[in-house]
């Protein structure tokens, strides 16, 4: 996945992207746009989902790429690792894609320019990336089941979990790169560690389905 972090030079509210550290304080900016560059999925009014890529974003809106059409006004839902879902109305077509506003409470809004913020530090001070979403840690209900292709079952424990992925514990340790069912949820196997496996969500996770999906 592309991961390219560079500064909005054309946003005249822009620190100097030399100084080594940029504090996006949400009382005195207005909504300072970072250029981040990631691909994702978003899901349009009508439940079916595309692949789009993020333009730049702030904490009050973001331009996607996509070569699906949408309408304005529509309300879109898009997931990125690198900060998690945000939805809103489209706002307005732009070429290869569309603006669209972030609805989101002064919480999430905060939550969100510190994820930008540290985005910028890290690529700017070379801080290497770490896991990308808060776990959240064990569910109430730990045991699950793991579902490989050919349709073979077998016990996992979930460990902690988050809206991009989960660690499990389970015994034998499917391949790195295969597909499988977490329960209902499409994963794919990024690694393997002391207790088991590292997976990665396929589909856009809502943070309360996760719940009602895992207790």
């Amino acid at each position: 996945m592309s991961n390219a972090l560079t500064y909005a030079h054309e946003d005249p509210t822009f620190a100097d992207p030399l100084e080594p550290v940029m504090n996006l304080d949400i009382d005195r900016r207005r909504h300072k746009r970072v250029a981040l560059s990631c691909l994702g999925r978003f899901m349009r009014a009508d439940k079916t989902e595309y692949p789009c890529r993020l333009v730049d974003v702030s904490a009050g809106g973001a331009a996607i790429h996509s070569p699906e059409g949408v309408q304005i006004g529509e309300h879109v839902v898009a997931y990125f690792d690198e900060i998690g879902r945000i939805d809103g109305p489209v706002m307005r077509l732009v070429d290869g894609g569309f603006a669209m506003q972030i609805s989101a409470t002064v919480h999430r809004r905060e939550k969100l320019v510190a994820q930008l913020t540290w985005l910028i530090n890290r690529k700017t001070l070379g801080i290497p990336d770490s896991r990308r979403h808060d776990r959240a840690g064990p569910p109430a209900e730990v045991e699950s089941t793991i579902v490989l292709p050919d349709g073979t079952q077998q016990a996992c424990q979930i460990l902690d979990i988050s809206i991009s992925g989960a660690s499990v514990s389970t015994d034998p340790m499917p391949a790195i790169g295969k597909h499988l069912l977490l329960g209902k949820l499409r994963a794919k196997v990024v690694r393997h560690h002391e207790q088991g496996i590292g997976l990665q969500f396929l589909d856009i996770q809502n943070p309360q389905a996760l719940r009602r999906h895992f207790g």
